[in-house]
């Protein structure tokens, strides 16, 4: 490939490429193009935008321009008599059809890149995918043995309670975890210490330990803080679980103390369990009437925040009176909410609850006890956020839950 159309691809189309999938990882929307072409659209401002519209836009007008001279033609065709006033012959149904073909190659040349417009005369284009690390003879899968770092107890246990807060690691099973607290290795970095930079390669992903970072997008041309990580928190690991460029840049806002986790290990170990476990929750959340007008990217986020709880049957979930520090979504079983109206009066059933009923927000919308008791009806599987997730990621949900709140009334 000549030098210029690898800097024309590096300046140009790839700024536009990385952030479009980013954001298709984000909302992994079923109907790709024209997602993408509403995307591109939205987000001409940007330079590299920019161009790839202009470039666009003059595809659009030689195509205009070819269509008139096509036009001119026919006419003077007409006006002489010629093989317009006859039907087709066999040779000239098969120019027609050449020619009609051509028209929708066209079409599609208004929204494919210069790499892509450079194949066009192949049986197929070539299209580029995201994908999981692949293997074979160009990359060969190596046996893998875990690096091991030497802690002592007290790093152990420090490391330990911080994983335990991450959603990567709540799925692993003890010798996994065991492999994961060696394979780490601890990272000190100083305030406005760039950690980690947008559009380079994922080696490694990190766990705040303490001290917080900041995750930035560059958004028309101007570097913006997306998202804050604090204790307990992972970032990198996008790119490790999907195979590309780094998404963001982060920034140490403060001292900040990091574990980091080689992708080797990662691959082997967290991937797979977290990518499946991140799935599950997904495309159950997306079934809970209440979320449905979340955001994919929030509802992603929610995913990653939410815990598991198994329930034997005829366990109080909730009790009424007690304070309240989680919001429940029932993912398995029944359970039943019963109310105590006054001192020393039986409790009453007020509401049944199936798969896909939450429960628990009352006490945390409004700063109260809890107002009723929640009993597992059968052995039940609850998902639940803690009072300050719960708050964060469902703010936009506030007047709907607290409307909804009513029919316990």
């Amino acid at each position: 490939m000549a030098q210029e159309h690898q800097e024309y691809i590096q300046q140009k189309v790839n700024p536009i490429l990385e952030n479009l999938v980013t954001q298709l990882l984000l909302e992994r929307p079923e109907n790709l193009a024209p997602f993408m072409i509403k995307w591109l659209s939205e987000h001409a401002k940007t330079p590299a935008a920019a161009a790839f519209t202009e470039g666009v836009n003059e595809l659009s007008a030689m195509k205009a321009e070819l269509e008139k001279l096509q036009e001119e033609v026919r006419s003077l065709e007409g006006e002489a008599g010629g093989a317009g006033d006859r039907p087709p012959g066999k040779e000239e149904s098969k120019n027609a059809e050449e020619s009609e073909e051509e028209d929708d190659d066209d079409d599609e040349a208004e929204f494919l890149t210069p790499l892509q417009l450079q194949n066009m005369n192949k049986d197929r284009v070539q299209r580029s995918s995201v994908s999981a690390e692949a293997y074979g003879e160009w990359n060969v899968k190596k046996e893998f043995t875990p690096p091991n770092h030497p802690k002592t107890d007290d790093e152990k246990s420090r490391l330990k309670a911080c994983l335990q807060k991450s959603f990567l690691f709540q799925t692993l099973d003890n010798a996994d975890f065991d492999i994961i607290l060696g394979a780490m290795v601890e990272k000190v970095c100083e305030k406005d210490t760039r950690i980690i930079e947008q559009g380079d390669d994922g080696q490694c992903l990190y766990v705040v330990c303490s001290g917080a970072v900041n995750c930035c997008k560059k958004i028309d041309g101007e570097e913006k803080v997306v998202k804050v990580c604090k204790e307990g928190d992972a970032f990198g690991e996008l790119a490790l679980l999907y195979n590309t460029p780094r998404a963001a840049s982060v920034l140490a806002s403060e001292k900040v103390v990091l574990w980091q986790l080689d992708r080797e290990t990662f691959n082997h170990i967290v991937r797979d369990a977290a990518s499946k476990r991140r799935e599950r929750y997904e495309e159950f959340l997306k079934n809970v009437p209440i979320l449905s007008t979340m955001e994919a990217y929030e509802r992603m986020q929610m995913c990653d925040a939410l815990q598991n709880e198994t329930v034997p049957a005829g366990t109080e979930i909730v009790k009424q009176g007690e304070a309240g520090t989680k919001f429940y979504i029932l993912e398995e079983g029944e359970a039943t909410c019963m109310k105590v109206y006054a001192p020393g009066s039986p409790p009453q059933e007020v509401l049944k609850y199936k798969v896909g009923d939450y429960f628990g927000e009352l006490a945390l919308l409004n700063n109260e006890t809890r107002a009723a008791t929640v009993i597992a009806a059968t052995e039940c599987r609850v998902l639940t956020l803690t009072g300050s997730v719960f708050k964060t990621l469902l703010g936009s949900l506030e007047d709907i839950l607290k409307r909804k709140s009513a029919e316990y009334k």
